[in-house]
């Protein structure tokens, strides 16, 4: 739903962050207005110089699809599949749900058909894994951790040392757990999954994923109006999540091109740095990757950079239990806030000395 103007002044008349405020200040003074809702980590050549609450945990959206991501480039460099082989368009449509993932889908097809990608109504491997993280397309995110094997994708948090991190599972399939066919009060949904362990919870949605792959009628029957508020609440809670802390973590490997192969970072390069097609951002990066994600209460970005002037530059940062108008403001920021740290030493210095 469109906010009106008056809804953007009231924003600002409440947070006392307006769009007069140079953005990438606005977004650190929330940081540090909201420290129980803001999660920080920067790292410049393998130094911490920001951090505020980097041990808690919090949902992680669609930057969790960065470790599908690695997983895609790891099984292509090693020549499990072809990633210039083509897919069928009908198989990544097993996953989408129209109206449930603010058009990533449609957007990233109609994008390929401009670029003239798709033919005889298929797809490359490659354009696939490309459009989960340009376009956070969830049914291609859903098809790619069928074909790599969900295990898989998992096992590189032990590959990686990611000790915090609760599980990874489909994101598309999650949203059938809050399906009410047999018309059930609203809360005794909520307190059926509030008893399911983690584990439970996953095992649960993976099995829907299962049948979303050979069950059409599943799919037909969705009915996006049971995603009552707090339905919608307690899914945004119970995604895939770790910390901040974490995910520099694994921002630092890629951005050292440690642990996995040469082949696997090419492939990632592909896959993650899709920034570097852009020539302005060649002029002053060696490379440069990242992914982010949100819900309505929910906004993260992991991302790393390697400059010219030899700064190897990691950025994470969570917000949760934000309101809408909170949210929308602070996507409107992260650029500006990203490219401050990575080519402001002044910028860099001010969080070092407040965030820490």
């Amino acid at each position: 739903m469109k906010k009106s103007f008056a809804t953007t002044i009231f924003f600002c008349l409440i947070y006392g962050l307006c769009t007069a405020q140079p953005a990438a200040d606005s977004l650190f003074n929330f940081i540090k207005a909201n420290p129980k809702r803001s999660a920080i980590y920067v790292v410049v050549n393998d130094t911490v110089i920001a951090r505020q609450n980097e041990n808690t945990v919090m949902p992680l959206a669609s930057t969790v699809k960065i470790m599908v991501a690695i997983e895609f480039a790891k099984q292509a460099a090693a020549g499990v599949f072809d990633e210039n082989s083509y897919i069928s368009l009908s198989e990544l449509d097993k996953y989408y749900i129209a109206n449930t993932d603010g058009n990533a889908h449609p957007a990233w097809l109609g994008y390929e058909k401009r670029l003239s990608n798709i033919k005889n109504d298929s797809i490359k491997l490659l354009d696939v894994a490309r459009g989960m993280m340009m376009f956070s397309s969830n049914a291609n995110t859903e098809y790619l951790m069928d074909l790599l094997g969900l295990d898989n994708v998992k096992n590189n948090l032990q590959l990686l040392d990611v000790k915090i991190h609760t599980p990874i599972y489909p994101i598309v399939a999650s949203l059938f757990m809050y399906q009410n066919p047999n018309k059930r009060t609203e809360a005794s949904i909520l307190k059926s999954i509030k008893k399911l362990s983690n584990e439970q919870y996953s095992r649960y949605i993976y099995d829907m994923h299962k049948a979303l792959k050979f069950d059409t009628v599943l799919k037909s029957r969705f009915n996006p109006y049971d995603l009552t508020p707090k339905m919608q609440q307690l899914w945004s809670d119970r995604l895939p999540a770790s910390n901040v802390k974490a995910y520099a973590h694994i921002c630092n490997i890629l951005n050292n091109r440690r642990y996995l192969s040469e082949d696997t970072y090419a492939v990632l390069a592909e896959v993650m740095e899709f920034i570097m097609e852009n020539p302005a951002n060649r002029q002053w990066l060696k490379h440069a990757g990242g992914k982010g994600g949100s819900t309505a209460s929910v906004l993260t970005k992991a991302s790393y950079a390697s400059t010219k002037k030899d700064k190897r530059i990691e950025i994470v940062y969570f917000f949760n239990n934000l309101s809408e108008a909170e949210n929308d403001q602070l996507q409107q920021w992260m650029n500006t806030f990203e490219l401050a740290i990575l080519s402001n030493p002044a910028f860099r210095s001010k969080l070092n000395v407040q965030l820490r």
